[in-house]
């Protein structure tokens, strides 16, 4: 055979020329970018593989036990010294914060709770028990309990005003409605230390056991305006 008919031949037929090449099995195919030996295994092997896979075990490590899973399961079971040495510092830091965030959210699950604000400022005091929504229940000045102008500000007002308070609490049977009771105080005026007073008295008696938290709302200025100038005496 000549080589030009040969040649003809190539370029119309390449795989003529061409060796004899191996054909992949249908699994090759499957599993093109697999590296790793096909191993035929009945459904016991694939489970049991399985399972050593959960338990964070090799397959060539039957007989041992995972180190991390020994302590997930220790500190589970209360122990503080796992098998394999003691808890890491990942799993500790991590019971830590779910503590922490259960201590956070310890009335979660319970009703909204009801506001009891208490406002001193240096010329007057005010007392209001409100709703979760806002809705405001009982709001008392020194005014109401006949003080005028500079009488209104003062200890014995407040404390006065205090007593009055939880009395109209007890007598309108708002107790029976509260189930949790936030404290909100603002300014420092001389009724604040009045109102802690009664509260922590034979007066506010049932009503300190319901507050779940106590909050200061002072106002805070940082920068603004020019403040007035303080007032000078003599």
């Amino acid at each position: 055979m000549n080589a030009p008919f040969l040649n003809t031949i190539t370029k119309a037929l390449p795989s003529v020329s061409r060796q004899c090449q191996f054909r992949p099995s249908q699994s090759r195919l499957i599993r093109s970018f697999c590296s790793s030996p096909i191993v035929r295994s009945n459904g016991r092997d694939k489970t049991r593989e399985l399972e050593r896979t959960l338990l964070g075990m090799a397959p060539d490590q039957a007989g041992k036990t995972n180190p991390s899973f020994s302590a997930i399961s220790g500190m589970m079971k209360g122990n503080q010294n796992a098998q394999h040495g003691e808890v890491s510092a990942d799993y500790s830091r991590m019971a830590q914060t779910m503590e922490s965030e259960l201590m956070k959210e310890s009335y979660a699950d319970r009703a909204p709770p009801h506001r009891l604000h208490c406002y001193s400022h240096k010329h007057n005091t005010h007392v209001t028990l409100t709703r979760p929504n806002g809705e405001p229940l009982v709001s008392m000045s020194c005014g109401n309990l006949g003080f005028r102008k500079a009488a209104r500000a003062g200890y014995d007002p407040a404390y006065q005003l205090a007593a009055h308070v939880f009395g109209k609490i007890h007598e309108k049977g708002l107790l029976l409605e509260i189930q949790r009771l936030v404290l909100v105080l603002r300014d420092f005026g001389q009724g604040r230390e009045a109102f802690i007073k009664v509260l922590l008295g034979n007066e506010g008696k049932a009503i300190r056991g319901l507050i779940s938290r106590v909050t200061d709302s002072t106002r805070i200025k940082f920068g603004g305006t020019r403040s007035r100038r303080s007032r000078r005496l003599g």
